[in-house]
């Protein structure tokens, strides 16, 4: 696998929590104070896919790629426990205990504050949720972990050729239907937009700049983008949902409470079961961070596509993408502390 040894983390990384919270709250007072603004932004969308969000999540992922070696992912089968983890976390547990969360909250222990038709609406957006695993955030996610490019890429390629054959049949027989309409024209451009592009430029930049001494100077020079394009990701959709933020607070934190649940739950199992199973470090804080994160534009897409644009499902979707950011740098704090306790190599 490639050399991805731990190096310190810049001071703009350890105050990176701070960054986001401040972009969450930017993004709302923009969303009040400038309308107009945000209307034009979410009018740039394509498949259900914003394009300026996907703009920067094109330059978060793009440095992580940069440091893919294609040499060395033939390792991947001389260490394959970090696959088997996330592959049976993300499709044999995921989606299942995100549906019994949904409902034992919302059919349950919710029940007496929300009505019955809207609780059977976020149990479907809650659902999407859990049956889509991270595409493109987990690249940041990895190498905030100082994770292995390569390992990373292949069990995000893994995992969206799975979605293909998986998500909609996962859907299907959790909300009790067979005419769950997948857009596959938003999975097929998100998975090109924030897995194949990033990847080619990449691989071109590696071969321009040819030595890894080069390699490793340049990455380091663009690394900062990739934390700012995270931020200015987390302003623009809180800028796009900060009516709803306002208008429905409680509400979402009703949504908040399984799903929170649910992200800290799944990573504990991942990453203990990755622990248990001596996987090294670089490899078991990205295979626990995919099953954690979300694909949140597939979720939205087919949440609207199901439901409506203003469903409880697809609020529940958004709820989903409002949580990911705070709970996804807890545990990169978390993995990033525990790296002591896991194999190096």
């Amino acid at each position: 696998m490639s050399d991805t040894s731990p190096t310190p983390m810049g001071r703009f990384e350890r105050l990176l929590t701070l960054w986001v919270a401040l972009a969450m709250v930017a993004g709302i007072v923009v969303g009040a104070l400038a309308p107009g603004l945000v209307q034009a932004i979410a009018a740039t969308e394509v498949a259900s896919i914003n394009l300026v969000v996907a703009v920067l999540i094109w330059a978060m992922v793009y440095p992580m790629m940069v440091s893919v070696d294609f040499g060395a992912i033939k390792g991947v089968a001389r260490q394959p426990k970090g696959l088997v983890v996330t592959l049976v976390v993300n499709w044999l547990i995921k989606p299942f205990t995100m549906a019994f969360l949904a409902v034992l909250f919302f059919d349950h222990i919710f029940a007496p504050w929300i009505a019955p038709e809207d609780a059977s609406q976020y149990i479907a957006g809650l659902i999407l949720l859990g049956a889509a695993p991270c595409t493109a955030m987990v690249f940041v996610w990895s190498q905030l972990t100082r994770g292995d490019a390569t390992y990373t890429l292949v069990q995000v390629s893994v995992n969206d050729i799975i979605m293909v054959f998986a998500f909609a049949p996962i859907v299907a027989l959790l909300l009790g239907v067979t005419d769950v309409i997948v857009p596959w024209d938003t999975l097929v451009l998100a998975t090109v937009l924030y897995v194949v592009l990033p990847l080619i430029a990449g691989l071109v930049t590696r071969r321009i700049l040819g030595s890894e001494a080069a390699i490793e100077s340049f990455t380091h020079r663009i690394k900062p983008f990739s934390m700012i394009g995270l931020i200015a990701t987390v302003a623009i959709l809180f800028g796009l949902q900060g009516d709803v933020i306002l208008s429905r607070p409680m509400v979402i934190a009703l949504i908040a409470v399984p799903l929170l649940i649910q992200s800290y739950g799944i990573f504990a199992l991942a990453y203990g079961a990755a622990f248990l199973m001596r996987v090294p470090h670089k490899i078991a804080a990205p295979c626990a961070m995919i099953g954690t994160s979300n694909f949140f534009e597939l979720a939205v897409a087919v949440a609207i596509s199901l439901f409506g644009l203003n469903s409880g499902a697809a609020l529940a979707t958004v709820v989903g993408v409002l949580v990911e950011v705070p709970v996804m740098l807890s545990l990169v704090a978390f993995a990033n502390r525990t790296r002591a306790r896991f194999p190096l190599i």
